[in-house]
């Protein structure tokens, strides 16, 4: 287990919940859900804002998945949730009362009274940080989040977060949510590694997996065709996202396990991370997410050098 701030514990991957209601419905996402408890799993990522993109979808389809489960299971305390807001179709931005309707939603489409990680999705730079600094710290104090997190936010606008939080006595974040993979390093270690450092953040990278890149399973463009997420996939198909993908084959065959696998405990060997995020569609694809890796040191000085020309 790793920790979040000084009171929570999860296990070192959050499944990810975009893929609820959109590639696995809910007897799917029930089934993969099922399946990462029983591996270990409690840690859950999720957004408001899940899967509004899917046609005849209109947000929040993945928080009403996951309380179905819940409910269900009856095992809410058992389990980490983290959700975000910013980016439902009812609740953009991260205006003060935006945040605590949003919040009221989530928490119902959970089926829960409090939100163990609730995130910032996006920045707004359309409402003073000051304002979404203090909404967020009025859910804490409301007893309705336990911890708080950003997502896609500058270092510069990270550091703005703590200056104001600490000025004015507010709840400070505990975690942030950065793009971060083997094929995607530059920004996320230029420019928030070293707030997180600074600051103690637990790192939680999504598109942990580029996306299923790193899986192995794109190698060609007749690989991707009809692939729900090919197209982001896409953008490491070339001469050194593959050499990443040889390496990461290569090591995955010495340990007898996926690629996935070694992808995701290149992650956890990173400073400060805590928790990468990797989704299933079925629960055939769990135990490549929960199989812990122990990488040698030359293993990951390999992994290191080839995925350093794509940074």
């Amino acid at each position: 287990m790793t920790r979040i701030g000084s009171e929570i514990e999860v296990f070192p991957l959050a499944l990810g919940g975009n893929v609820f209601g959109w590639t696995s419905d809910e007897k799917a996402s029930h089934q993969v859900l099922d399946a990462f408890v029983a591996s270990g799993g409690n840690f859950v990522d999720t957004a408001d804002g899940y899967s509004a993109w899917v046609p005849g979808n209109s947000g929040g389809e993945s928080e009403t998945i996951i309380g179905s489960w819940l409910a269900a299971r009856g095992n809410r305390d058992q389990v980490v949730i983290g959700t975000k807001v910013s980016q439902h179709p009812d609740f953009r931005g991260l205006a003060a009362a935006t945040i605590a309707a949003a919040a009221e939603a989530s928490l119902k489409r959970l089926g829960t009274d409090y939100i163990d990680l609730y995130w910032a999705h996006y920045d707004d730079a359309a409402t003073p940080l000051v304002e979404t600094a203090g909404a967020f710290d009025a859910l804490v104090k409301a007893g309705k989040v336990r911890t708080i997190g950003v997502s896609n936010y500058t270092g510069e606008r990270i550091r703005e977060w703590f200056t104001i939080a600490r000025r004015e006595g507010f709840a400070l974040p505990v975690a942030v949510q950065p793009h971060y993979n083997l094929v995607a390093r530059g920004g996320y270690e230029r420019d928030i590694a070293p707030v997180a450092a600074e600051e103690n953040l637990a790192v939680v990278p999504y598109y942990a997996l580029a996306s299923g890149f790193l899986t192995g399973k794109y190698k060609t463009s007749q690989d991707l065709a009809g692939a729900a997420r090919g197209g982001a996939a896409a953008n490491y198909l070339n001469e050194n996202g593959l050499a990443v993908v040889k390496v990461l084959e290569e090591v995955a065959a010495a340990h007898e396990v996926t690629a996935a696998s070694v992808a995701l405990a290149w992650l956890r060997g990173r400073p400060d991370v805590a928790a990468p995020i990797a989704s299933a569609r079925t629960p055939e694809q769990v135990p490549a997410l929960v199989t812990l890796v122990e990488l040698t040191g030359d293993e990951r000085s390999a992994l290191d050098e080839v995925s350093a020309r794509l940074a």
